[in-house]
């Protein structure tokens, strides 16, 4: 009889965790139970990141350290490169391999989803990888940014190949070549945590961040000293259920921020595009870094 045994490793990239407020210990438990050991490559960082990534489970959690490349002040692309460091140093022992950020925290709702999905498709050499629906937190963890200018899905799973590399910017993958992977859609809700943080945080993030993107010139004329979150087009009141990890967090961290959501600044052809997609389903024009499959 054949008896199906899936292997699973997660993995993820940090650097200045307690110093940027990272959810990472909470992203890094919500996909735990799935995966049997958790790969994290962890930059050199001037606070104790190390010992928060390793102190989440002594077993699971391997630590790779590394060194970020500081002159690659282009397009993000160090974060795939950190990325990519993390996804290399996983044995070719597994099977799949579970991506999360640490600014993101998966819903314990698709655990069970997940792994029935990774066991019965680990034949299916056609599925590359699998989708994961997006939450797009901002302000507090009270709102959440539904505009098409935030991607609704993207690729979280994939096959142990290492001819797979992350994409750009890391915020997904593609083949070596540039080939689009092959994904399902998996159903499951992931929670994007990163436009959540006490304003002063997020002015510290947002001048560190800006510099693998932008020269200095750039930082110089464009960096501001306080963070405004009224400045954003469009949000909602968010209605559904945090994952569990973050309830503590959330208790505790969550702050006041009154938006009016009466206010819409979206354009015209936006707004029309965002109507179409909320009745129907439909994301016209909609860009996708990779190619959706039965």
């Amino acid at each position: 009889m054949y008896i199906c045994i899936v292997k699973i490793a997660g993995f993820s990239f940090i650097r200045n965790a307690v110093t940027y407020d990272y959810p990472i210990v909470e992203a890094l438990q919500s996909i735990l139970p799935v995966c049997d050991e958790i790969y994290v490559a962890v930059g050199k960082s001037e606070d104790n990141t190390v010992e928060l990534v390793a102190n989440v489970d002594r077993q699971k959690i391997k630590i790779v350290e590394t060194v970020w490349d500081e002159s690659l002040r282009e397009g993000g692309k160090v974060l795939a490169l950190e990325t990519n460091k993390a996804f290399q140093a996983i044995p070719n022992e597994y099977d799949w391999c579970f991506y999360i950020q640490g600014d993101e925290v998966f819903h314990e709702n698709g655990l069970e989803k997940m792994h029935g999905l990774l066991k019965s498709n680990l034949d299916n050499y056609r599925v590359e990888g699998f989708l994961v629906d997006y939450l797009h937190h901002y302000g507090s963890y009270d709102y959440i940014a539904t505009s098409r200018n935030w991607y609704r899905n993207e690729i979280r799973v994939i096959r142990n190949n290492k001819e797979i590399t992350s994409w750009k910017d890391a915020q997904g993958f593609r083949w070596h070549n540039e080939r689009k992977l092959a994904v399902k859609s998996s159903g499951t809700v992931m929670h994007h945590y990163g436009w959540v943080k006490n304003p002063e945080k997020q002015v510290l993030k947002q001048k560190n961040f800006s510099r693998y993107w932008h020269d200095d010139k750039w930082l110089l004329e464009n960096t501001k000293n306080s963070f405004d979150y009224s400045e954003i087009d469009y949000l909602e009141l968010f209605k559904g259920t945090h994952p569990k990890m973050m309830e503590r967090r959330i208790s505790e961290k969550n702050w006041k921020f009154e938006y009016d959501l009466s206010k819409d600044k979206r354009t015209l052809r936006v707004k029309c595009l965002d109507t179409i997609t909320k009745y129907t389903g439909i994301s016209l024009f909609e860009y996708k870094n990779y190619r959706l499959i039965r």
